[in-house]
């Protein structure tokens, strides 16, 4: 399966210039019917793409680097095709904007999706968020494979091996080394995904994740969508949930012990790729990193309640 490789997430130095000026000639140009909303950035950590609303109801989203620009076909393809199976909103692409005015790739008009970003220790409602987001993630691995594309987290945990241990060494001076690595062992050792690959998000976290009302009321960015191990999407677990509310997810999946397991090491890999990357470059990614890893390691693993089929969600 052809994929990007684990440190696809580390900017690059040839991100090319984007500011407001950028956005309102490219839709001027192409998007006439357009041209006369007002343009402003939308504040965001993702260091993927930049995104600025347009109008009341629409968001321009420009990539920033050429991984992320392979993607919008990708996007416009099946988000349509996946939304009408899915619980919650997800991007509705209205436009697909083409290379020009200097700038080098594709590009995104989508439907403005409403909410707040959740702030992990801060959630209204964690149970109810966590029995919803068992929901998507269930409804997302429940619908046919037939013909998607590998996720850019399509692959296995020894695959990811190498970079896991590599970023640990970088970030020896803000986490418990030695409790990281006894936690990655262990993640190794469950049994790898027994069945075919279904479709995963593969990135739910905070930024990724939309609430009203303390409910989840949209999944964004699906930069990562595809098909793969359903238990990558359990990262959610630790990376949204506190505890006690993890518990409700897993229960209302549920998994089974080896899926648990491989979840756990997904969130505690993603968390040590970003910190090592992002601890001087991005504060905000680099602290929910701190926290995710601080969750997995306090988080002993415990037997799986109920019968479990191995996987992240109901297929």
């Amino acid at each position: 399966m052809s994929r990007r490789p684990p440190h696809a997430d580390v900017p690059h130095a040839d991100v090319p210039h984007i500011d407001t000026a950028l956005v309102r000639r490219l839709v001027a140009a192409q998007f006439p019917h357009w041209a006369d909303l007002p343009v402003e950035r939308v504040g965001s950590s993702s260091t993927s793409n930049v995104m600025y609303r347009l109008g009341a109801d629409m968001v321009v989203r420009l990539p920033r680097r050429a991984g992320s620009a392979a993607d919008v076909d990708k996007e416009h393809l099946w988000l349509p095709r996946l939304a009408p199976s899915l619980p919650v909103a997800v991007p509705v692409p209205l436009g697909a904007g083409r290379p020009a005015e200097g700038y080098p790739w594709r590009w995104s008009v989508y439907r403005w999706a409403e909410g707040e970003n959740p702030v992990v220790g801060r959630l209204a409602e964690p149970d109810a968020l966590a029995a919803d987001l068992a929901a998507f993630v269930a409804a997302l691995h429940a619908v046919d494979p037939a013909d998607g594309p590998p996720s850019y987290r399509g692959e296995t945990l020894k695959e990811r091996d190498a970079a896991t241990r590599s970023a640990l060494g970088t970030v020896r001076d803000l986490v418990d080394a030695d409790a990281a690595a006894a936690a990655w062992e262990e993640a190794l050792g469950a049994p790898e995904w027994p069945g075919p690959p279904v479709w995963i998000h593969a990135d739910l976290q905070p930024g990724n994740i939309l609430l009203t009302g303390g409910r989840l009321s949209a999944v964004i960015d699906f930069e990562c969508l595809g098909l793969g191990d359903p238990a990558v999407d359990l990262i959610a677990a630790w990376y949204v949930l506190p505890a006690g509310a993890r518990d409700v997810f897993r229960a209302a999946l549920p998994p089974d012990d080896a899926a648990w397991a491989r979840g756990r090491g997904w969130a505690l890999s993603v968390a040590l790729l970003e910190l090592a990357s992002y601890r001087e470059t991005n504060a905000t990614m680099a602290t929910v990193a701190r926290h995710v890893i601080g969750e997995v390691l306090a988080d002993e693993p415990s037997p799986a309640r109920g019968g479990g089929h191995g996987g992240g969600g109901a297929r």
